[in-house]
C-alpha cells in the first residue's frame, strides 16, 4: 500500500506564509523585547562575542543604513564592512576571527586570564605582560604599617618643598584610588616577598603617590584635588568584598562632581601586581616604574577616554621611552568594563608601577607624568578658549 502523498495547491501555500510570516515577525519583537530588558549580567555571552557586538554596533548599523542610502558610507573609510558570516561564525563556535586566545582559551588552563584587549603597545608589551589585579583578603589590606625609614626620607624630600607661590584658583583634576590599598615592598620595608598579595596597608599605599602627583600639577599650574579615602575601610563599613571596591569608588567620585564643576579630569591611580623586570625601565641612567593606561570599554566616554590616555602614551613615548607600557581596554564578562569612566569624557585608570618599585622610581614616574598632563591640559585650555 503506498503512503499517501499530501500537495499544498497555491491557497494552502499562500495560507501557510500568511501564518508564518507574522508569527516569525512577532517572534523576532519578542525576542528583541527579552534581549534588550535583560541585564548584562544575565547575558551569558562568551567577553570577545560581547566585545564584538559591541564594537562593531555603530559600523553595523550605518552600514545597514547605507543599503537604502549610500549617503550614509560615502566618503567614510573608517566605516569598515560588517561580516555577517563571521559574526555567525562567532554565535555558533564562540571563535573570533583574528583572535587566537579564543580558539584555544578552552583548553590552555588560566589562558582566559588575558582579557585584555591591547589598544596601543608599549615596549615589550604583549598578551603575557599585561596587568594582575591582586585580591587580598580584607584583613590583609585593613593592616597599618610605617613607611620604611629610608623611604620615607625621599618621599619627605619632595612634599616639604615650599608651596607654590602662586596656586592656581580652579581644581580640573580629581585623583583617587579605587584600589587605595595597593602599596609596594620597599615603601613597607618588605624584601624578597613572593607573593604579590602581601604589598597592601591602609595607610602607606598609592595614596601617597596621589599626593605627589597633584604636588607636581601645582607646581606646573595645574591646580588638582586628591582624594585619600580609605576604600578598606568604606567597603568593612559596607559589608562588601574587594569586589565592589568600583561602587564604593563611584560614589565619592560623583560627589565631588557635585561639589565642584570646575572637575574635568578625572584620574584613577593603581598599582600593577606584576615584577621589577616587568614594571621598571632605566631611560638616560634614571630608574622609572613604568606605567600603563586601563580603559572600560563599555561606557558612552570610551572614545574621549581612548584619546585621552593615547595622548598620554605617545607623549610619555616620545620624552620618556619605554616608560608607558601602552593603552589597554577590558570588557565583557567577568570584568568591569568601565571603571566609573562613564562619569567623565577624560577620566582613566592609571596603573604606576609594580609591586617591587621603591619611592625614588614612583618620584621620577610621577614627575615624568605630571609634565605630559600639564602639555596636554595646556593644549586642551587653547582648543577651549573662546575666540
Amino acid at each position: 500500500m503506498k503512503p499517501k502523498t499530501y500537495i499544498l495547491n497555491w491557497d494552502s501555500r499562500f495560507n501557510v506564509l500568511v501564518f508564518l510570516v507574522p508569527f516569525c515577525v512577532v517572534c523576532v519583537f519578542v525576542l528583541a523585547g527579552m534581549l534588550s530588558t535583560m541585564q548584562r549580567s544575565s547575558l551569558y555571552l562568551p567577553s570577545y562575542v560581547h566585545d564584538s557586538f559591541h564594537s562593531a554596533s555603530t559600523e553595523l548599523f550605518i552600514r545597514v543604513m547605507g543599503f537604502e542610502n549610500a549617503y550614509f558610507v560615502q566618503d567614510k573609510p573608517n566605516i569598515k564592512n560588517v561580516s555577517l558570516s563571521s559574526a555567525g561564525l562567532e554565535l555558533a563556535t564562540n571563535i573570533r576571527m583574528g583572535d587566537i586566545r579564543t580558539l584555544i582559551g578552552n583548553e590552555l588552563p588560566g589562558f582566559l586570564l588575558y582579557k585584555y584587549d591591547i589598544l596601543t603597545a608599549g615596549q615589550g608589551t604583549d598578551y603575557t605582560n599585561t596587568p594582575v589585579e591582586s585580591s587580598p583578603p580584607l584583613e590583609i589590606l585593613l593592616k597599618e604599617r610605617g613607611m620604611a625609614k629610608e623611604q620615607l626620607e625621599q618621599y619627605e624630600s619632595n612634599t616639604d618643598a615650599p608651596p607654590t607661590a602662586n596656586p592656581p584658583k580652579e581644581k580640573n583634576f580629581y585623583i583617587y584610588h579605587t584600589h587605595s590599598w595597593e602599596s609596594y615592598f620597599p615603601l613597607l620595608g618588605i624584601t624578597n616577598e613572593p607573593d604579590a598579595d602581601k604589598a597592601a596597608d591602609s595607610k602607606t599605599n598609592i595614596t601617597l603617590v596621589g599626593q605627589m602627583l597633584a604636588q607636581e600639577l601645582e607646581k606646573n599650574q595645574v591646580g588638582a584635588v586628591v582624594d585619600k579615602t580609605n576604600i578598606g575601610q568604606e567597603l568593612k563599613k559596607k559589608g562588601w568584598g574587594t569586589s565592589k571596591a568600583y561602587q564604593a569608588s563611584r560614589t565619592i567620585v560623583q560627589s565631588a562632581m557635585s561639589r565642584d564643576k570646575n572637575l574635568k579630569f578625572f584620574l584613577d591611580l593603581h598599582r600593577d601586581s606584576l615584577r621589577k623586570k616587568n614594571t621598571t625601565i632605566n631611560i638616560n641612567g634614571t630608574s622609572y616604574a613604568r606605567v600603563v593606561f586601563v580603559l572600560g570599554k563599555e561606557n558612552p566616554n570610551f572614545e574621549q577616554n581612548l584619546e585621552f590616555a593615547k595622548s598620554l602614551h605617545e607623549a610619555l613615548k616620545v620624552k620618556y621611552p619605554g616608560l608607558s607600557r601602552g593603552v589597554l581596554g577590558k570588557v565583557g564578562k567577568g570584568v568591569n568594563g568601565v571603571y566609573n569612566q562613564d562619569l567623565a569624557a577624560h577620566s582613566i585608570l592609571i596603573e604606576v608601577g609594580g609591586v617591587d618599585n621603591d619611592m625614588e622610581e614612583l618620584k621620577n614616574t610621577i614627575k615624568a607624568l605630571a609634565t605630559v598632563i600639564t602639555e596636554y591640559y595646556r593644549e586642551a585650555e587653547k582648543v577651549n578658549a573662546p575666540n
